[in-house]
């Protein structure tokens, strides 16, 4: 029952609807109501009501009832460990294909210069972040390779026309292939995807691997340096086996996050 309602909630938000937040913002309406009585009262009997004169009336009767924030989930975890490696690591050049700049990429920028590849265009300007265009699914910028790329919850994009990307079955091969083009032998691949007990695309939002099938494509030319896992439930959890029994069900997860730290075979080939 708890399953089936969870993934009602999920489909509403797909379609643009929050049942958790209608709620919130039904129950909040009468205590906004009721704050703002309370409010113009006191600034009545301030003696000086002039300094703060109303504006437009913006309720936000919903925050109320939020946490103070979100500490969980899988953008969460996976923009703060990776950070965090890159940080401990200190590369000399550190490339990020298609992840979250509002989150990923302004965590590595806060302490490093970090280049970035995405196929859309960026045009704001930032210091630190220097910023390449470009489709990885076509023939990847020649002068780009580093010590330690990063691709966060992006490679399952690949190919699905979501970003205006070609629409593409086998997208997401194309794409490793060119991230590892990018990544020097011996460097680095922070590498995290949704990963899942059923692989399935789930057209054209992303692409849910299980953890089996891309281990074995990432063992082609990659050693499994650390494996972390965020459950169904948000939680992060390190350092796991990835041949483990738990690692050939992905963790009984329908819609977890596998992040991999990968060390690319010394071979060039």
């Amino acid at each position: 029952m708890a399953s089936r309602l969870g993934s009602l909630y999920m489909m509403s938000l797909r379609y643009g609807f929050d049942p958790r937040r209608t709620g919130s913002m039904v129950r909040g309406r009468w205590q906004v109501a009721r704050d703002r009585r309370a409010f113009n009262a006191q600034r009545q009997a301030s003696g000086h009501p002039e300094w703060f004169p109303d504006g437009a009336s913006w309720p936000i009767p919903f925050e109320r009832h939020d946490n103070a924030g979100t500490a969980s989930g899988h953008y969460f975890h996976q923009d703060l460990f990776v950070a965090r490696a890159i940080f401990r690591q200190s590369p000399r050049r550190h490339i990020d294909v298609g992840s979250r700049i509002d989150g990923f990429v302004a965590h590595v920028a806060s302490f490093r210069e970090v280049e970035v590849v995405d196929i859309r265009p960026m045009v704001s300007k930032v210091s630190g972040i220097r910023y390449v265009q470009a489709d990885l699914m076509s023939e990847p910028p020649q002068d780009l390779s580093a010590d330690s790329v990063s691709c966060l919850h992006a490679l399952e994009h690949f190919g699905l026309g979501r970003y205006g990307d070609p629409v593409s079955y086998d997208g997401w091969e194309r794409g490793l292939r060119a991230l590892t083009s990018l990544v020097m032998p011996g460097g680095t691949l922070y590498l995290s995807v949704p990963t899942g007990q059923h692989q399935r695309v789930e057209f054209n939002a992303h692409r849910v691997f299980s953890l089996p099938f891309l281990r074995e494509r990432l063992l082609q030319s990659y050693a499994i340096d650390n494996l972390a896992f965020v459950d169904d439930g948000g939680d992060l959890h390190e350092d796991l086996d990835p041949y483990s029994p738990e690692a050939e069900i992905s963790y009984g997860a329908e819609y977890g996050c596998a992040i991999w730290t990968l060390r690319r075979s010394e071979s060039t080939t």
